[in-house]
Parts: structure tokens; C-alpha cells; sequence
């Protein structure tokens, strides 16, 4: 995966995971984790990805008739 951050955006994240004694990647893997973590505990998340599934199981019944 490539990730193209703007250059004070990159640089923030640079020093933010010297500071912390991480990796950028390690820094990235847990700003991600945090995210998902996040949305999951979010009830209009929730709601959105539930009719997101429902919409997606319709699709896949057409195509497999």
C-alpha cells in the first residue's frame, strides 16, 4: 500500500513517531486501528454500513440468478 501524505503532513507524522519511539509504519498501523475502532463504536456507522451490506447481498442475488 502507498500512501502520499502532504509534506507538512509527513513531516508531522515523522517527528510525532520519533517522539513516541515508533515506526511511521507502526504509527500509521495504530492511527488506522484507532479509525476502524472508532467507526465501529459509531451508531450512524453502524446504520450506514448496515444498509451498505443489505444493498451489496441484493447486488450479489442479481448477478447470481
Amino acid at each position: 500500500m502507498t500512501l502520499r501524505l502532504p509534506g507538512d503532513t509527513a513531516r508531522d507524522l515523522e517527528l510525532t513517531a520519533q517522539v513516541d519511539g515508533v515506526t511511521i509504519s507502526d504509527a500509521v498501523r495504530e492511527a488506522i486501528e484507532t479509525h476502524i475502532r472508532s467507526r465501529r463504536e459509531d451508531d450512524e456507522f453502524r446504520e450506514r454500513l448496515r444498509r451498505s451490506v443489505e444493498e451489496n447481498n441484493e447486488l450479489l442475488k442479481r448477478l447470481a440468478r
